[in-house]
């Protein structure tokens, strides 16, 4: 429920409690964030609810002023779940990481998916268990060297949003911890998204795995390494914005425009509500440095709720059924006289 009357700023979401992380972790650019989205959102603490997994990123409902719950690990999204069929006046944001979600946590992940609950799914992506001291992930790059891969780890890595749109998610959206600015247009459009939002936050674990994101984080070459995508813009970066996206075939390539003929008008424009994810799941697997690595909103599309399909059901099944209160309910049991 959203409040056309009361203002609130990110302070009223900010608990008490000190942030337990390490200094220059990504984690809290994405806390701050999410203070802020929420008060732009306009929704009350106490009709907020926080719920997470085990992690690093898991400890976050302790730094919020709402409901939160701080569950088992990878269960958060049955939890939340949960929470959202109960309380569908609430406003669910489920906090996990690439570990938690993706491995012990995976199977809960790709079903709240499909079934399309309306959650608000923050992934936290820095390619490392950091909280159990750095071992593989399941986002760890093949043949990165970790403490329980001394020698590389030889496995291929998870792509979010490749689950996500195997689940035939409705809504990816891709951020990153020092683009501030864009992280929030990107979380505030996952937050006003009706069903399970995804947003993959790519954090920087300092401690484990830092510079996990440092092609794209440098200041001096950012602009020229990641694109934002906007729904109805043509795809344009650098940082002359004189680059861009084209079809050639099936796949996409970079231009420059003005050489080769190639102008504007030619780029590809983004459709985030194209119900075909083909080209959505391409742009969000492109990789550097042959391409630039895509943040924004990849996928916004819409789709009856997990939530609505109970509530419809329920109306529909009571509107028929000669059962109205607990005697007659109990009344259809059998029953003997003593």
């Amino acid at each position: 429920m959203i409040s056309s009357t009361l203002k609130y700023v990110a302070k009223d979401f900010k608990s008490d409690q000190y942030v337990r992380w390490c200094p220059g972790c990504g984690d809290y650019a994405v806390l701050n964030t999410l203070q802020k989205v929420m008060a732009e959102l306009g929704v009350a603490p106490h009709q907020t609810a926080v719920i997470s997994g085990i992690g690093c990123s898991s400890r976050l409902p302790y730094y919020m002023s709402s409901y939160g719950l701080h569950t088992i690990h990878g269960r958060g999204a049955a939890v939340a779940t949960g929470v959202k069929v109960a309380n569908p006046e609430l406003t669910v944001w489920q906090i996990t990481g690439d570990g938690d979600c993706l491995a012990i946590g995976g199977n809960h992940f790709i079903h709240s998916v499909r079934r399309n609950v309306d959650l608000n799914v923050l992934l936290f992506n820095n390619q490392i268990y950091g909280l159990t001291k750095g071992q593989y992930s399941p986002t760890t790059k093949k043949g990165f060297v970790t403490k329980s891969s001394p020698f590389g780890t030889v496995e291929r890595p998870f792509y979010p949003a490749e689950l996500t749109f195997g689940a035939r998610g409705t809504f990816f959206a891709r951020l990153l911890d020092v683009d501030l600015k864009n992280s929030q247009v990107s979380m505030l459009a996952a937050a006003q998204h009706k069903g399970t939002s995804v947003v993959e936050c790519l954090v920087n674990c300092v401690i484990f795995n830092d510079g996990a994101h440092g092609y794209l984080a440098e200041k001096d070459t950012r602009l020229d390494r990641i694109i934002f995508l906007e729904h109805g813009k043509p795809m344009i970066y650098g940082k002359n914005r004189d680059k861009g996206l084209m079809l050639n075939g099936f796949n996409v390539k970079v231009v420059t425009i003005g050489e080769n003929g190639v102008s504007e008008a030619d780029l590809l424009v983004h459709d985030a509500s194209c119900q075909d994810s083909a080209l959505q799941l391409k742009l969000a697997l492109m990789e550097g440095p042959d391409f630039p690595i895509a943040l924004g909103v990849f996928r916004d599309v819409k789709e009856e709720t997990y939530n609505e399909a109970v509530e419809a059901q329920i109306i529909a099944v009571q509107a028929k059924s000669k059962i109205k209160t607990f005697d007659d309910l109990v009344a259809t049991c059998e029953q003997w006289e003593v």
